[in-house]
């Protein structure tokens, strides 16, 4: 069995995109111009339908703040000259918010479908597994209508789009009397599952499908904003100090430090200490690196630059090495 790659849309190929109304364009409506500049985002995103999320964070990037504003500027009507600028700074701003909270995809082309199709061992032992999740009963016969259910469970992680999405697996599945009365042995399961996966591999090939994981790429991004803020580093270095002043003063500088960022590092743009062994790793890294002496450092202005020395590190490795949160856990 092979899994499906991933692919990182981080917004470059959107920032040598520019846009140009047509000539004979005498105005449009602010509504026109957003869909115009989702329509060709799309198109450079491998297709994907941009997600909700993605469109709000950079409407709020141009200052459309709330369903008022929103409303407001898509009854609007715009010259051309307007309209030009407005779409240009709307795929900006979807670029930028890329830059910062990139989206993972899959690609699916029908190749890791082919992969185990071809090969006859891993797709016995795909089917197998299959059947015997649907054999609830442990009868070695199942519906035949169970075949959808296969379909299903095999999902994007072996390169099956969802069903809902990709209509077209439903036309095969009943060109192949997939939703006919009857039932199935394990073999004649695996003869009639086959061609139903070819033919999705096939249609795959012709018409690419592209699929969002929830998925957070943690790439330091979050915490540079933090660290150029000088109010909200302020903020950050009063409130450790705190942790500090309260009963944590026999501990060590980056013991208090490193307790504080694990406990509401996600609040400034670091991934959860709990997410995975990269996470750990990252921490390792960074706190090996600093050498803050025996014990907590007395002076404020040396406390400021030391926590500021491990937000950097920490923004360094992230930009490196991005970590990868999967938020459905």
């Amino acid at each position: 069995m092979c899994d499906v790659g991933i692919t990182v849309l981080d917004g470059d190929t959107l920032r040598s995109l520019h846009v140009s109304l047509r000539e004979d364009t005498v105005s449009l409506t602010g509504a026109q111009v957003l869909d115009l500049a989702e329509s060709e985002a799309s198109r450079s995103l491998l297709g994907l339908s941009l997600p909700q999320h993605l469109k709000s964070s950079a409407l709020l990037r141009m200052n459309i703040d709330g369903v008022d504003d929103d409303v407001d500027f898509r009854r609007k009507e715009l010259s051309p000259e307007e309209a030009s600028r407005k779409l240009n700074e709307y795929l900006s701003a979807i670029a930028d918010e890329l830059k910062d909270n990139p989206l993972v995809a899959s690609i699916l082309d029908g190749s890791a479908l082919r992969m185990f199709l071809e090969d006859e061992d891993d797709f016995a032992m795909i089917a197998e597994n299959l059947f015997t999740d649907l054999d609830t009963e442990d009868k070695g016969m199942i519906s035949k209508r169970e075949i959808r259910n296969a379909v299903v469970n095999m999902g994007v992680e072996m390169g099956v789009p969802p069903l809902e999405e990709f209509p077209l697996i439903n036309d095969i599945l009943k060109k192949h009397g997939a939703e006919e009365e009857g039932e199935l042995g394990q073999s004649q399961f695996a003869e009639l599952l086959q061609p139903i996966l070819q033919e999705v591999a096939d249609a795959l090939a012709k018409k690419h499908f592209a699929v969002i994981h929830n998925i957070k790429i943690v790439n330091g991004s979050e915490l540079k904003k933090v660290l150029a803020n000088e109010k909200k580093l302020n903020d950050v270095i009063a409130k450790i100090k705190q942790e500090k002043d309260n009963g944590k003063s026999g501990h060590k500088s980056t013991e208090i430090i490193k307790d504080f960022l694990e406990k509401n590092g996600k609040e400034l743009g670091l991934p959860p200490a709990e997410a995975n062994e990269a996470v750990i790793l990252l921490y390792d890294a960074v706190f090996a690196a600093i050498d803050s002496g025996e014990g907590a450092s007395e002076e404020e202005d040396e406390f400021r630059k030391l926590v500021t020395e491990i937000l950097e590190k920490f923004a360094e490795q992230l930009e490196a090495n991005p970590i990868y949160c999967d938020l459905d856990g």
